[in-house]
């Protein structure tokens, strides 16, 4: 059997942060984009100083660390301003996931291997998975979770997931679809079966 790249992603409060630790659970190793993103711009890093001699030191907190709030508010008003901000940065990202990836796969040939890319759809990625995995849940239970968690109105959590691609959109592109808006054991059936699925296609070529 050879490695199977399970791309994992969903809307924003829709619950990916559980299904990928229930997938732990059951035995997948995880890398995580938004780890991998935060790590290539620490203090000393190249694409941290590519970031401040385009934006400023204005991007910086007073500990030299990059203030990742400010900055999205910079690029979310301006997508030319985002497009060079993910060309310093993406590189970085893509080389690291490969070569976690690569790690995994020599200690294991046969491992399935999960990546939790919130951007999976948005930027085009399936090439860098074998299998796309989406975290579902409808819009006005998205809103309700997302209002609770960052103790915003309904308002602005709209106009946070306006900016983004419609989940429902994301289910015209996924492979497989967890269903999350009931119970932690409905979701964790459906990834059972998920899992035993991703087996089998291993044994099939994909």
């Amino acid at each position: 059997m050879t490695k199977l790249i399970l791309g994992v992603t969903g809307g924003i409060a829709s619950g990916k942060s559980t299904v990928v630790s229930m997938l732990r659970e059951l035995g997948v190793p995880a890398i995580d984009f938004d780890l991998l993103a935060r790590q290539a711009v620490e203090p000393g890093k190249p694409a941290l100083r590519k970031i401040v001699d385009y934006f400023g030191e204005q991007v910086l907190q007073k500990n030299g660390s990059l203030d990742r709030k400010k900055l999205s508010k910079i690029v979310f008003q301006n997508p030319e301003k985002r497009k060079n901000l993910e060309s310093f940065t993406h590189p970085v990202i893509y080389e690291e996931y490969f070569r976690q990836v690569s790690k995994i796969a020599e200690k294991n040939p046969g491992a399935i291997i999960q990546a939790e890319i919130p951007l999976l759809f948005e930027l085009n990625l399936q090439s860098m998975v074998d299998k796309t995995l989406l975290v579902h849940i409808p819009r006005e239970k998205q809103i309700k979770r997302l209002t609770r968690r960052n103790n915003i109105s309904e308002a602005e959590a709209a106009a946070i997931l306006n900016a983004q691609m419609p989940i429902d959109e994301k289910l015209e592109h996924a492979d497989f679809v967890v269903r999350n808006e009931n119970s932690s054991d409905e979701t964790r059936k459906q990834l059972e079966s998920i899992w035993q699925s991703l087996k089998k296609m291993q044994h099939t070529n994909l």
